[in-house]
């Protein structure tokens, strides 16, 4: 067989999975689906700082993991025909490394750092200056003979990414000139990220088989992206290489995900709160400790689409199931978390 026997050439044939996603990326706020209003605001920025000549303001954008944080950072520095450096706060450990960053980037350069709250004191300190004056500060000597000079950096923009706004400290989130918050994404929004994504891999898809990956990838392209893929294997392998929807159905279901999106450990953590618990509230570190992840994932990564879908909710005494939980689960919900609904019900001490 000859390479015009072949078919289309995929490009993406050859990536794994990050390469893909990376390919998946928009380019352009034209190309981006989904966080109409802050694209919008974000477009006529660029337009105004570039038509000025000037650096794009600072810019902090919040959220939970997946929903194009990362990418809106590619396109501003592709809108501003600037070049993108990329790191994360924990990446910074100390001030030498924030130095060697800043003193590198040109005039209008894009400096993206992901997980900014996790940024160590001492190096959120120093980039203070570096984002109100474009100015590093470096001690050179020791005790009484040491001096202090001012480095002048080229001016640029800094976009921060965070999934913990409360854990930034109130200078940093101040001295940046926009912030906001990504929401998760509609059905219909996400069946358009998947089809034009099924688009840029080749791949063979219904309508309606975007829609079940839709309304199953818990309101996050990177999630949708990613069933698109392993929904894609099971298509070719086992079925004629079209997603229509059964065959979508099928393979999410090979997955683990079930029809409204919770997976595996979702699916855990509600077992837990419904059984073990009886609908009596639990603390973050119990539910952790039963569960073996880490605190932090169930909070960041697990509980704001719980929080969301309205399965689950934190109340001062600790975390609880609500009745839609124990419907969803097939089970009957105990009177304490029915009276979840009433503020005056009285509720049970939690386990930590």
């Amino acid at each position: 067989m000859n390479d015009l026997d072949r078919g289309p050439l995929d490009m993406t044939a050859h990536l794994d999975d990050e390469g893909a996603e990376v390919a998946l990326r928009p380019q352009t706020f034209d190309d981006y689906v989904g966080q109409q209003k802050l694209v919008e605001n974000l477009r006529v920025f660029a337009r105004a700082a570039k038509d000025r000549g000037e650096p794009l303001d600072h810019i902090l954008l919040s959220g939970p993991p997946g929903l194009g944080k990362t990418t809106l950072a590619h396109i501003l520095a592709h809108e501003m025909g600037a070049r993108l450096h990329v790191t994360s706060g924990p990446a910074i450990e100390k001030k030498g490394d924030l130095a060697g960053m800043l003193t590198n980037l040109a005039r209008g350069d894009v400096l993206f750092i992901d997980e900014i709250h996790r940024l160590a004191a001492q190096v959120e300190e120093n980039l203070y200056p570096a984002m109100e004056d474009f100015r590093f500060d470096v001690i050179i000597g020791e005790g009484a003979h040491a001096r202090s000079i001012a480095l002048d950096l080229s001016p640029f923009t800094l976009v921060g990414a965070t999934t913990k706004t409360g854990l930034l400290t109130s200078p940093l989130r101040d001295r940046f000139g926009f912030s906001a918050r990504l929401d998760f994404y509609t059905h219909d929004e996400l069946t358009r990220i998947v089809m034009r994504s099924a688009d840029v891999l080749s791949v063979h898809i219904e309508p309606a088989g975007a829609q079940m990956i839709a309304k199953r990838c818990r309101g996050t392209p990177r999630i949708a992206n990613r069933l698109l893929r392993r929904v894609r294997d099971f298509a070719q392998v086992l079925h004629d290489g079209v997603i229509t929807e059964d065959v979508a159905d099928h393979g999410l279901s090979r997955l683990g995900v079930d029809p409204i999106g919770l997976d595996a450990m979702d699916l855990r953590i509600l077992t837990f709160l419904t059984e073990s618990s009886a609908g009596r509230p639990v603390g973050l570190e119990t539910l952790a400790a039963a569960l073996g992840e880490e605190s932090h994932t169930i909070e960041d990564v697990y509980e704001p689409f719980l929080l969301q879908e309205g399965l689950l909710l934190r109340t001062p005494r600790g975390r609880v199931a609500t009745e839609k939980a124990f419907r969803h689960l097939g089970k009957t919900a105990p009177r304490a978390a029915v009276g979840l609904q009433d503020p005056l019900f009285p509720q049970g001490p939690a386990d930590d």
